[in-house]
């Protein structure tokens, strides 16, 4: 089955000094075909990740570009999607690929991320503190109270709220009625058409009403599909809805979700 990996812009090769167009001769030597511009490029203007997966450096200059500044601090995956180590670039290579400032705010955006989606330890809510603080668990799960060892705040690991006495934490209550609304009733969803899920990664309830496919948790960021709560965190291209049971079922097409992200 051929490729579905998205094709990069020419634009993409016309930006790094020196790499010919697609089909010029006037280098000898071997080529090497691209998946992302679908296009032979000379071996010298290709780079090839740890995972042996080659593309263009142009190519992957935009892709690890646009990774940074979407992926919010995921692990950025090889771009084909047939690649059979499902390989996770290196830092190095990152490194190799971005400029200083985009790595350095790659760096920054993993760790941030790194902390939000570790349950032992959470960020102070105090904008002008901002500290790592320590999170002990809660009783069957629940949010305990976090004590900042800087600033001396004591929040909810929860909702970072104010902490007090007989707290209740209200991103881990249900954003449920009692009774139906007007509008449900008589209505029944099955499992994938129920209009409120918890966020897999930190548990918090997302309402959706309409429209695309693709969740952003606003809590911790976690990017996920919203019928099979698959981890689309390094998920750049969407790939994930080219083949199985969620085949098709994005909602918009690819070329407007790559469009709303570049603007």
């Amino acid at each position: 089955m051929a490729s579905r990996s998205p094709t990069l812009s020419q634009e993409a090769r016309d930006s790094v000094p020196g790499t010919p167009e697609a089909g010029a001769d006037s280098q000898p030597g071997p080529r090497v075909f691209c998946k992302l511009c679908l296009s032979e490029q000379p071996s010298a203007a290709t780079s090839q990740q740890s995972c042996n997966c080659n593309f263009c450096t142009a190519c992957l200059q935009q892709y690890v570009q646009l990774a940074i500044m979407e992926g919010g601090g995921a692990p950025i995956t090889c771009p084909d999607m047939a690649c059979q180590k499902t390989g996770v670039l290196l830092d190095s290579e990152i490194a190799s690929l971005a400029a200083a400032d985009q790595v350095e705010l790659y760096q920054r955006l993993k760790f941030e991320r790194g902390v939000k989606l570790d349950p032992s330890r959470a960020w102070c809510p105090l904008v002008e503190c901002q500290a790592v603080c320590s999170v002990q668990p809660g009783s069957e799960g629940q949010p305990s109270a976090v004590h900042c060892p800087t600033c001396h705040t004591v929040f909810c690991s929860g909702c970072s709220g104010p902490w007090q006495d007989s707290h209740t934490c209200p991103e881990r209550q249900p954003m449920m009625s009692s009774s139906p609304s007007h509008e449900s009733r008589g209505r029944s969803y099955s499992h994938s058409d129920i209009p409120i899920k918890q966020c897999p990664m930190c548990d918090i309830y997302i309402e959706r009403n309409q429209g695309c496919a693709q969740m952003l948790c606003k809590s911790c960021k976690h990017t996920f599909c919203w019928y099979c709560l698959q981890n689309l965190d390094g998920d750049i291209f969407l790939r994930h809805y080219d083949k199985g049971p969620c085949r098709n079922k994005l909602g918009h097409s690819r070329a407007s979700v790559m469009w709303n992200r570049t603007q």
